[in-house]
This record gives C-alpha cells, sequence and structure tokens, in this order.
C-alpha cells in the first residue's frame, strides 16, 4: 500500500470519527432535553393540571383583592401540555376561559371573561415566582410592580 492511498484512508477514518462524536454530542444534548422537558411536563400535568385551585392571596401594591375570590374554585384542563380551557366554579356559576403557558411553565397566561369584574385581575400574563404545590406564586410576567396571585391546590 503506498504511502498516498494509506493517507487517504486515514483522513477518511478521521472524518468519520469526527462525524460520529459531532452527531452523538447533538443526539445526546437533544435526549437531555427531551428527558428533562418531559420530566417537567409530568410535573405539571401531575400537580397543576385538571386540579382544583383557590385564590389565597391577590394583591396590587397596597390593595388587597383576596376576599374577592371567596367561594371561587379553578382549574387548568388540558388540551396539551402548554394550554387548555380554563373553568372557574363559584356554587352553580361557571365561567371558561383558557390558559397558556412556554416550554419550560416560567409563563402562565390567563384569559377569562371580563365578567365578573374580579377577573380582570387574574386576566393577564403572569411569571411562575414559584411552583411548590401546593402553592403556585405569581406575578406579572412583564411588570415588576408588587403584584402577587398565590393560588393553592385543594
Amino acid at each position: 500500500m503506498g504511502p498516498g492511498k494509506y493517507l487517504k484512508q486515514t483522513m477518511i477514518k478521521y472524518i468519520f470519527f469526527l462525524v460520529s462524536v459531532f452527531l452523538l454530542g447533538i443526539s445526546c444534548r437533544k435526549l437531555k432535553e427531551e428527558v428533562s422537558q418531559s420530566v417537567v411536563e409530568k410535573y405539571f400535568e401531575n400537580n397543576v393540571i385538571n386540579k382544583d385551585f383557590v385564590v389565597t392571596l391577590a394583591k396590587d401594591s397596597t390593595a388587597d383583592f383576596t376576599s374577592d375570590y371567596n367561594g371561587y374554585k379553578f382549574v387548568l384542563l388540558k388540551t396539551d401540555f402548554y394550554h387548555g380551557p380554563l373553568r372557574a366554579t363559584k356554587g352553580s356559576n361557571v365561567y371558561e376561559g383558557s390558559w397558556a403557558s412556554n416550554e419550560d411553565y416560567s409563563k402562565l397566561t390567563i384569559v377569562l371573561p371580563s365578567s365578573p369584574s374580579e377577573f380582570k385581575f387574574l386576566t393577564r400574563d403572569w411569571r411562575f415566582i414559584k411552583k411548590d404545590v401546593p402553592t403556585l406564586k405569581l406575578s406579572p410576567w412583564y411588570n415588576r410592580d408588587p403584584v402577587l396571585l398565590y393560588m393553592t391546590r385543594e
């Protein structure tokens, strides 16, 4: 075997090795992201979706609106892991809205009808401060004002 042919075979093996390592690295990273995402999805599904929550704190600066939500139950229903219908009930009254989240569940968008008026406070983009079930602690997504919403699972 001549030196040129040996060098060519060695280069082909080296290039094949580099491409294999590169593809393996991409596959491992993607698998890690998918496993991580599925863990977060399972946590959200097992602890938040289809569970009854009540408002235990609704505060805007110095105004406390918590008592406006006495008797209400809120449930995020599942269309998929990232959005679905939201149902609010108080006694025999049922109000339909929607919820959505981003891929890492750092954001929760709540949309409820404008009536009753207390839903205006809830209808916005929220960011999770803490997701320690039984209490979800939220504040506005874009705003750093002292607005807080705590929802506790029943």
